[in-house]
């Protein structure tokens, strides 16, 4: 009876301690490589736009944004925006850490201070490193989440192809 009574209990407590753990574990994902020179981040990523043809997007915010995390999820989860995402941009997760680090204040201020618009907030720079456009994702949020439509044609108008191609309707 001693015997049971103890397995009850050891089986009480792993299964707590696997509950436990989901959320936790759901909540560890981290985009954000915190270690990282923001600077040196967004200048390799230009050179790498530069070689490929391609634009880059930097996603500023950081791992303590439950929205920054969601999103980042979520496009690497949807197969198409991910698709579109791999064929025409180079994707970086800037680090938003502390506005008075000088760390961050050069790469707002090189971003033109995107973080006015709250996190995440979505910046995409030519093949030079120019900012061409900011964006808020409020706009392309839907519930406690993103929508698949707002996101995929936000990120298809931003291609270079759309950008230097004149299109008259």
């Amino acid at each position: 009876m001693q015997t049971r009574l103890v397995m009850k209990r050891i089986l009480f407590i792993a299964l707590t301690l696997m509950l436990a753990a989901i959320p936790v574990s759901a909540q560890s994902t981290k985009f954000y490589d915190e270690t990282i020179d923001p600077i040196e981040q967004i200048d390799a990523a230009v050179a790498k736009a530069q070689a490929d043809g391609k634009y880059v997007i930097c996603q500023v915010g950081g791992n303590w944004c439950k929205w920054c995390r969601w999103f980042g999820k979520f496009i690497t989860e949807d197969q198409e925006i991910n698709q579109v995402i791999q064929d025409n941009f180079v994707y970086i997760h800037v680090n938003y850490t502390d506005g008075k680090d000088p760390r961050t204040q050069e790469a707002m201020k090189r971003l033109k201070n995107p973080a006015r618009f709250g996190f995440p907030v979505l910046v995409i720079l030519d093949t030079d490193g120019n900012v061409i456009h900011t964006q808020q994702s409020d706009y392309l949020e839907e519930g406690e989440g993103y929508n698949h439509k707002r996101v995929l044609d936000f990120f298809n108008h931003w291609t270079p192809t759309a950008v230097t191609t004149l299109k008259i309707r």
